[in-house]
């Protein structure tokens, strides 16, 4: 990064310690046990003399966090609650106002101008902060916004017809669905108005860059562009792909960035980490150091586009979600990679468990009209191909399978879940 970004970025950085040593309980009781001199941390490397804040503590301490009244809230959201129950996260008028900030300079950059019509392929309810910030960027940037929500290929088929939306929000894996419903319905998808799918939730590429199974399965049936985003709600900010494709960029204004290893040292050019944050400019529920418990690799290095920020390869896993299976290590992803690789697969939903010796387990869940010797032993080579190990296959009802991946309480697809 430039020096002048680090010069901006110690500036906030003052100011947001200040703010949390007279108003954030939790980090009040941080500094003081820690024995931190506030004064002393200058700069964004200072910050290693300061505590790691986890996952954990913020569940367990979640109000303590807090820096304002709830009178003062605007926003009520929760984490998705993926690994564990959701926690809750307060914005007030300001922090709105910096989540549309952060993705109108997501959308900028990549390639959206307020002459993009987006169509958002996500909730915008359900306590979601993401839908609101996609909501609230495009009328930031001046762009317009259709509304339709997860699912229902025929709104969306329609709204597309109707709208002509140039960039479309979705979570990938929903993208070949939308196809299918194309083909058999005789909509020509090819000739519509989409350039550019904005990819939230999953990975679309692998760690060189190169399109993963899913990217290339949309890429090979339309000719869009995509970009990735990975945010979490924890960040209020988001690390957005530009058209060169080689990581999603840090917006410095918002967010210091660390990607550290196990004993808690940042990583070198390439390498791969934990991503940790520091908010900046957050006024309800700013964090330092905050784990996210999302391993990327990193990369310094200026971008071809022109752009000095730090940027983040896909997330390989979560440190909480790696599963030691048969003497391998896997994460969920490469488990996904290899199952979108099979075009007569639609739906998949991956079970780990523990059998009775405490080891991991994993079952795939499939389409009941999928089952057969052939397509067993097919299934089974691939994933030896690829990961050396093969996990159990189960057949059940294509009915049965929506109704536990799209669940109604939940906000995204249940792809993976642990029993």
């Amino acid at each position: 990064m430039t020096k002048e970004i680090i010069e901006s970025q110690s500036k906030k950085l003052g100011a947001i310690l200040q703010y949390l040593n007279k108003h954030s309980a939790y980090y009040q009781r941080i500094f003081k046990e820690s024995g931190i001199d506030i004064t002393t941390i200058r700069t964004p490397a200072d910050l290693t003399w300061i505590p790691f804040t986890t996952k954990d503590e913020l569940a367990h301490y979640n109000d303590d966090f807090l820096c304002v009244p709830k009178s003062k809230i605007s926003d009520f959201v929760t984490t998705s609650g993926t690994l564990s129950d959701p926690v809750a996260f307060y914005l007030t008028e300001k922090d709105v106002d910096r989540l549309a900030a952060n993705e109108a300079e997501a959308f900028r950059c990549a390639n959206g101008s307020k002459e993009d019509i987006y169509q958002l392929m996500t909730t915008i309810d359900r306590r979601f902060m993401a839908g609101l910030a996609y909501w609230m960027g495009a009328r930031k940037m001046g762009a317009g916004m259709i509304r339709v929500g997860p699912g229902a290929p025929f709104l969306q088929w329609e709204s597309i017809q109707r709208f002509s939306p140039t960039v479309l929000i979705a979570i990938p894996s929903f993208i070949p669905r939308l196809l299918e419903y194309a083909e058999a319905n005789g909509i020509d998808y090819r000739a519509s108005s989409v350039k550019s799918i904005l990819c939230i939730g999953e990975p679309i590429r692998n760690p060189d860059f190169t399109y993963n199974e899913l990217g290339k399965r949309i890429t090979s049936q339309w000719d869009v562009k995509l970009y990735s985003t990975y945010a979490s709600t924890e960040m209020g900010a988001a690390f957005t792909e530009c058209q060169e494709g080689k990581g999603g960029h840090l917006n410095p204004d918002l967010l210091i960035l660390e990607v550290v290893d196990e004993n808690g040292n940042v990583v070198g050019e390439g390498e791969m980490g934990e991503v940790v944050v520091t908010t900046l400019g957050v006024e309800g529920m700013p964090l330092l150091r905050y784990k996210t418990g999302d391993l990327c690799h990193v990369y310094y290095a200026p971008c071809a586009c022109g752009r000095h920020s730090t940027r983040l390869g896909p997330v390989v896993g979560r440190k909480q979600q790696m599963i030691k299976f048969k003497g391998t290590t896997i994460f969920p992803p490469a488990l996904f990679d290899v199952l979108d690789m099979v075009p007569e697969i639609d739906l998949y939903q991956v079970v780990v468990s523990k059998n009775e010796f405490g080891n991991d387990e994993i079952t795939i869940l499939l389409a009941m009209n999928l089952e057969g010797a052939a397509f067993k032993e097919k299934l089974h080579s691939l994933f030896k191909s690829r990961l050396r190990v093969s996990p159990a296959l189960q057949f059940i009802t294509t009915q049965e399978l929506n109704h536990r991946i799209f669940k109604q309480e939940k906000r995204k697809p249940e792809k993976l879940i642990y029993l």
